[in-house]
């Protein structure tokens, strides 16, 4: 676990609330970031596909897509043995 100190400069309504929903605590924020990296990677993943669509790249078919993810569990827990 990292410790880290942040300070913000709200305005008073907006610090208020958020208080007072209880959103300024660590678990709160802690919760509004992992919020925040899944829409930024799934924003990402979204800017790729039309990358490759523009390109005329074809969809991977499901059995593909399998074999990949498959792939990467055997990669990790070969990682892990070593």
């Amino acid at each position: 676990m990292t410790t880290l100190e942040v300070k913000l400069n709200l305005p008073d309504q907006l610090a208020r609330e958020a208080q007072a929903a209880g959103l300024l605590t660590s678990a709160s924020i802690s919760k509004l970031l992992k919020n925040a990296m899944r829409r930024r990677a799934a924003q990402a993943l979204l800017a790729g596909a039309r990358r490759a669509a523009k390109r005329g790249s074809k969809p991977m078919t499901l059995e593909a897509i399998q074999a990949e993810v498959n792939a990467v569990r055997r990669s990790r827990k070969a990682d892990k043995r070593v």
